[in-house]
């Protein structure tokens, strides 16, 4: 056994290789810059985590999703390989943390949101990294072509220019001859290697129905296809509600979006993992990173409005081989809506300084400011506040962050910040007066060194655990 499958045995326990894998790990250990073009569930990550654990020093890996980051990190680490991650919500000391750690570690794999390239503290930090090899996942965001693209990837380039002897891998599922070609150009590829596989997908049965009634025919599938299911809608609220009519028929579900607290969206996610939950009925939102192989059904009850994301969508069933089902249902005016589609996703100039001057106005963004600054921003309560459609305002800031001046992230995760701003015998005094409260600020200063000096990042469930009180008290208390 030659070391490459030593070295997925080791790690991975596989015995094999999927189709295409192997040459092209071989192509990325030789140096080559390498595109891989391979269908949802073919295996990526394998080509650039493979090599990697073969050549000394860290794989940089540059990705757009923070829940695609966490899997693959939690994934690595219950191998015993060293991975950390950074992404949008991080404060500088957790970043300047993380890289010091990454370099001054064992470290394999640093994972980075590309908005982190061009960064100072990044820069500072890159040359003590020991980077052996840059991938790119979802490396159609580079392209204008492409149906997902995103402005920050442009800046990947620049890393040619730091590490010109460091070879780059790039992944995507879905990409057009077109856009393959740009991906190569736009990351400055020197000599590439193109592997494209077949998307075919035989175990894979796509279906679409014109029906009347969409829950009825949900309902017909789910009791006919045994086992786990996703459901995907446009809209949170439609999530609710049909998720709320399947659990009236006694069939187990959850909805999910990106609206829903973080650790809700966590314990739903878990539970449906698991199998304690047989539905997720979900926005698109839901499914990155998912590395769930036993889905036996993916049903989209909207038509979708870009062939590559349904194709993701789809193949996030059967990917352990056996016979899984991609279900399209449409209905009354959904053909009609898709067709106005063009109107609404590119919105006049007007309309966009329409929504640029209400923003910064909800924000209180003094004019210069705000750069390397997190809002919360709903954006419900901001189109209800300036009499604008929800529709005009997501594409509005859409374009506004392809052209750089803003970006904008529904998975951004923000921990909770606290900070002593009395001094310590007030807090005493504090304590003396309000003895319930004398656990958890004990337990405060035990567990957050430098709370005294500056707000610090809290977790209210470990200070849940440690007081032997539920989240919920503790938030009170907080409060």
């Amino acid at each position: 056994m030659d070391l490459l499958h030593k070295t997925l045995h080791q790690y991975w326990q596989f015995e094999g290789f999927r189709p295409m894998q192997e040459e092209i790990i071989r192509s990325v250990l030789s140096g080559r810059d390498v595109l891989a073009v391979l269908p949802t569930g073919g295996g990526k990550s394998l080509c650039f985590q493979v090599p990697a654990m073969m050549r000394p020093g860290l794989c940089l890996v540059v990705s757009p999703l923070i829940a695609l980051m966490k899997d693959q990190v939690e994934n690595l680490r219950r191998k015993n390989i060293t991975a950390f991650a950074i992404y949008a919500g991080m404060d500088r000391r957790e970043v300047e943390n993380c890289f010091r750690l990454a370099a001054d570690s064992n470290c394999k794999f640093l994972y980075v949101s590309p908005e982190r390239l061009e960064t100072n503290l990044f820069k500072e930090w890159l040359p003590a990294l020991g980077v052996c090899l840059i991938a790119v996942d979802e490396a159609h965001c580079i392209s204008q072509w492409g149906y997902d693209f995103r402005p920050p990837y442009l800046r990947i380039a620049a890393l040619r220019e730091e590490l010109p002897q460091v070879p780059i891998i790039a992944l995507t599922a879905s990409a057009t001859r077109e856009v393959q070609a740009d991906i190569c150009d736009k990351l400055n590829f020197l000599r590439p290697l193109v592997f494209r596989r077949s998307f075919s997908r035989p175990n894979l049965s796509y279906s679409v129905f014109h029906v009347d009634s969409k829950i009825n025919k949900i309902l017909e599938i789910l009791k006919n296809v045994q086992g786990t299911a996703i459901i995907y809608c446009q809209t949170r609220k439609k999530t609710k509600t049909i998720c709320d009519l399947l659990v009236m028929h006694g069939i187990m579900a959850e909805s999910y979006h990106a609206g829903l607290k973080q650790e809700d969206r966590n314990q739903r996610q878990e539970n449906w993992k698991r199998n304690k939950t047989r539905v997720i009925v979900c926005t698109n939102a839901f499914g990155m990173g998912i590395d769930k192989p036993d889905v036996r059904v993916v049903i989209h009850t909207d038509v979708p409005d870009c062939l590559e994301n349904y194709y993701q969508e789809a193949g996030r069933a059967g990917r352990d081989g056996l016979k899984a089902y991609a279900v399209l249902l449409y209905g009354g005016k959904d053909i009609q809506e898709i067709e106005s589609l063009p109107d609404q996703r590119f919105p006049s100039l007007e309309k966009i300084k329409e929504v640029y001057r209400g923003l910064v106005n909800f924000l209180q963004i003094p004019s210069g400011t705000g750069e390397s600054t997190y809002f919360d921003f709903d954006l419900n309560l901001f189109s209800k506040s300036f009499s604008l459609q929800p529709g005009l305002v997501l594409y509005s800031l859409k374009a506004m962050e392809e052209q750089g001046i803003l970006a904008f992230n529904e998975q951004v995760f923000l921990p909770s910040k606290a900070g002593f701003i009395c001094n310590r015998e007030m807090l005493e005094e504090s304590e003396m007066t309000n003895p319930v409260m004398a656990p958890l600020i004990q337990t405060l200063l035990r567990t957050y060194s430098g709370i005294f000096d500056q707000p610090v990042n809290i977790y209210e469930k470990s200070l849940a655990a440690m007081l032997k009180k539920n989240s919920e008290e503790v938030v009170s208390g907080l409060k």
